[in-house]
């Protein structure tokens, strides 16, 4: 849907709700009085108190110089050793700036709102964009870099041994190679610099804001009072042109990556030795900010942990295991902000005063100022004022949620609230997985920290025992006005068909209170499974469905008793074809390339198209013979492999399917992992093939092409133009219900490192050149306890590296390539020392 069509939607639904009802939000259906903080003496027990949670004893700072072992065993994966905190961050900094320094120091610029300074207005040179200036004012509106500098000395004493040995090893790597040394885009560039603690802290608390304020810079930019301009101004008599339109602003994505992930933790009734197993496998962009790093990390005697986490970790595993217990993490369905519905006094008509139980409160300025580079040796200052209100930032998005605007009745303004601004538990959390000695131990951490930002966590113990919860940053609004809020049908209406949660801010009772405590947020033990394939929380295991009730409202963690994905029934599915697993049947079922939508109406399809015979259909004048195309269905073996003859075919009818389902059985909420299904609607499936075959005529490939013909991983050059090389790639998608998923990322990746992409073809996700992959299935392991400890297989599917020069910037590319499989994760000392291809020990005396 364009951006315009979205906002005609949203205009005629305030006007539709403005005429239907009394009025939204209006005082007479949000009245009443919060609930006191604590219940009044006799109204029953007191809850039960807060598990307390304290970190295993672990060295926090070097005792001495810092210093560690970076050990690389086959596929230049690290294993880092050393005798602190600091130290395990020292080594990982400078093994990672090794591997990937260039992502790293393209994201302090970003959230250092230095991009313009270094790179000018545009993200595309010249093309008037100004994403540069937009991202660099309205990060330091946000104010990310003032609360690293005035919050660092608050953090852990754990956090701060992190941040201080992570900046020190990538400035070592710096030191010692040479800026003119390091990797291709970067080498040379002067916005690569040694970095700070602060700097680190600046850049956790902008990762963190990925899934919700960093998807509203356009928004919160032009977010100003009515008739004042939004574009900044140059500081001194110097002059600069701006030109980009507000209309162009639309409803953001709140999930523009489309990040999603599976993740199982097997208990004591699955497996085949009555230990936990995990199964890991995030769908994660291969390119940019969110590329995972594989590597393991030791401090003797006190922590082991092997694994996996998003570029620029300060030095703990974000997916991965220890001697204890596995952990992985799945994309949440739940809400990490609100936008909050201001209602403006109407006796000031500059609209900067709004009402909050019938008291005026006041709109607050803040100007910030940015260098803009103009030329090769010249710069501006730009200054901009942006507003804030208490319950958060100042938004517009042009006719749908602007500032003055009359929505409902009410003359209004909108303001964002993201329960990650900010968010100092990051490090502490990770660090306390990393640590956990059980399930037990697990839930304690979750009842004291939210550092997980958007994460499902799905956890299995080396006793059989598995854990469930959303660990997402949530808004905590009182549950009694949630219970309001679920009664009001102007809410209702709203917010099925708004991206977001509209909230009004008419009273105190609805501000937000922090994040969801964790005894309020899903969660589910069992020694069977829990699993997430990125729906909600409710079907986490089916025979113990989740859903709110009197005690717990689940409303902003996503939706209960709803229609669930192909792909999360294709691992419903592939669950209940198990029993006493073991770690090859595991991984063999991770990695089988099992269409869902295939399997349950590949017969009918067949039986639809060929009784269409050789008479063609007629598509937008077009006459088609979808004869071909039911002959390569019929050689299609179901799956997404390399040698799959036809399987393009069935994703392009999907892709169609998708749009206008053509379900001969609806879905039912009591029958939700077999519904719907079946096919009614002949000459609409018809159709959706000949759309199809359309759509594959564009191609140079046969409608019996083999899939390996058709996807493939081309990687970009250091200047952004293809390599040329492509290798050949099975997998499915979420279109056609896969479950190991691959797909093409869109231009944006988070960085501005060039990088080239293939533009799709109208209505589907193929290129004239095939599909091309640069997302989906990443840091991908099986994993299980023994009593000789965990072993596990995994596969980071695009590399350890970024950099083209490097020996391991496509070896776990074309390992995979030629056949979908996993390799052994080292874990036991002897086995990392047995498989070492390098040595080099980082800081102390060298």
């Amino acid at each position: 849907m364009s951006a315009m069509a979205r906002l005609s939607r949203y205009s005629l639904l305030a006007v539709a709700c403005s005429f239907a009802l009394s009025g939204c939000f209006s005082s007479s259906s949000t009245s009443g009085t919060s609930m006191p903080p604590n219940p009044p003496e006799g109204s029953g027990p007191p809850p039960e108190p807060r598990p307390s949670y304290s970190f295993p004893a672990v060295t926090t700072f070097a005792p001495s110089s810092v210093s560690a072992e970076i050990r690389r065993t086959d596929f230049g994966v690290p294993y880092i050793t050393s005798d602190s905190l600091e130290g395990i961050a020292y080594g990982t900094a400078y093994a990672f700036a090794e591997d990937n320094i260039c992502i790293l120091a393209d994201q302090i610029v970003r959230f250092n709102s230095m991009r313009s300074a270094y790179f000018g207005p545009d993200a595309v040179l010249g093309s008037g964009d100004s994403a540069n200036v937009i991202n660099d004012l309205t990060y330091k509106a946000i104010g990310i870099r003032e609360l690293a500098e005035d919050n660092i000395g608050n953090l852990s004493e754990h956090s701060r041994a992190l941040l201080q040995g992570y900046a020190a090893g990538y400035n070592q790597y710096l030191s010692d190679t040479g800026v003119a040394n390091i990797a291709p885009p970067c080498a040379g560039m002067p916005w690569v610099q040694p970095i700070t603690p602060t700097d680190m802290l600046t850049y956790a608390l902008g990762v963190a804001l990925l899934p919700g304020a960093a998807n509203f810079l356009e928004p919160l930019f032009i977010g100003t009072p009515p008739g004042v301009d939004y574009l900044p101004t140059p500081v001194g008599a110097t002059s600069f042109n701006m030109s980009f339109d507000a209309n162009s602003v639309g409803i953001p994505e709140t999930n523009p990556s489309d990040l999603g992930s599976n993740g199982w933790a097997l208990g004591s009734e699955m497996t085949e030795n009555g230990q936990g197993m995990l199964l890991a496998n995030p769908h994660f962009p291969h390119v940019g900010n969110q590329r995972f790093w594989r590597f393991g990390i030791e401090i003797p005697g006190e922590m082991k942990v092997v694994g996996g986490s998003l570029s620029g970790m300060p030095g703990v595993v974000n997916i991965g295991f220890n001697e204890n217990i596995a952990w992985t993490h799945t994309f949440s369905t739940a809400e990490r902000f609100v936008v909050y519905q201001l209602h403006l006094d109407p006796n000031d008509a500059t609209g900067m005063t709004y009402l909050v139980d019938g008291e005026p409160r006041q709109i607050q300025e803040k100007t910030v100022q940015i260098q803009v580079a103009t030329g090769p040796s010249s710069s501006i200052t730009l200054e901009k004022t942006f507003y804030h209100s208490s319950f958060g930032p100042m938004l517009s998005i042009p006719g749908a949620f602007q500032w003055g605007m009359d929505l409902v009745g009410t003359r209004s303004a909108f303001a964002l609230y993201d329960a990650n601004l900010p968010n100092f538990d990051i490090l502490d959390h990770w660090l306390g997985l990393n640590l956990a000695s059980d399930i037990d131990e697990v839930e304690r951490l979750f009842y004291n920290k939210t550092g997980l930002i958007f994460n499902n966590a799905m956890v299995a113990d080396r006793h059989g025992d598995v854990f469930f919860t959303d660990g997402s940053s949530v808004p905590d609004i009182d549950p009694e006005a949630l219970a309001d809020l679920r009664r009001d049908l102007a809410f209702l209406a709203i917010r099925g068909q708004a991206p977001f949660t509209l909230i009004p801010a008419n009273s105190e009772r609805f501000r937000a209170r922090g994040v969801v405590p964790h005894e309020r947020a899903p969660r589910l033990r069992r020694t069977d499974f829990v699993q997430n394939s990125n729906n909600s929380y409710w079907l986490t295991n089916p025979a113990a469905p989740i859903v709110s009730d009197a005690e717990n409202d689940y409303l902003l963690f996503g939706p209960a008793l709803d229609q669930q994905t192909l792909r999360s029934r294709m691992g419903q599915q592939k669950l209940i074809e198990l029993s006493n697993v073991s770690l090859t049947e595991l991984e063999e079922t991770l990695l089988s390339n099992r269409a869902y939508l295939g399997e349950a109406i590949l017969p009918d399809l067949l039986s639809i198209c060929n009784s269409r015979g050789d008479t063609p259909v007629v598509v937008s004048g077009t006459e088609v013979n979808i004869a071909p195309a039911c002959a390569a269905l019929a050689q299609w073996d179901g799956r997404m492999n390399k040698e799959s003859v036809g399987a393009h075919v069935f994703r392009e009818f999907a892709q169609q399917f998708s749009r206008n389902p053509q379900w001969a059985i609806p879905y039912n909420r009591f029958e939700p992992l077999t519904t719907p299904n079946g096919l009614t609607n002949p000459s609409v499936i018809q159709e959706q093939l000949a759309r199809a075959v359309l759509t594959i005529a564009q191609t140079p490939f046969a409608l019996d092409a083999q899939f390996g013909d058709v996807q493939f991983v081309e990687r970009s050059l250091p200047n952004g133009q293809p390599s040329g090389n492509r290798l050949p790639w099975g997998g499915a998608n979420n279109i056609e219900g896969g479950f190991n998923v691959f797909a093409s990322q869109g231009a944006q990746d988070g960085t501005l490192l060039p990088r080239h992409r293939y533009p799709s073809l109208a209505g589907s996700q193929m290129s004239q050149q095939g599909y091309h992959i640069t997302s989906g299935s990443s840091w991908m392991f099986v994993m299980r306890f023994t009593e000789e400890g965990p072993e596990g297989r995994g596969l980071l599917t695009y590399s350890q590296s970024s950099d083209i020069r490097s020996p391991h910037y496509l070896d776990q590319t074309e390992f995979y390539s030629e056949q979908p499989r996993l390799a052994p994760i080292w874990f036991h000392r002897a086995d990392i020392e047995a498989n070492s291809l390098s040595v080099i020990t980082v800081g102390g005396n060298d």
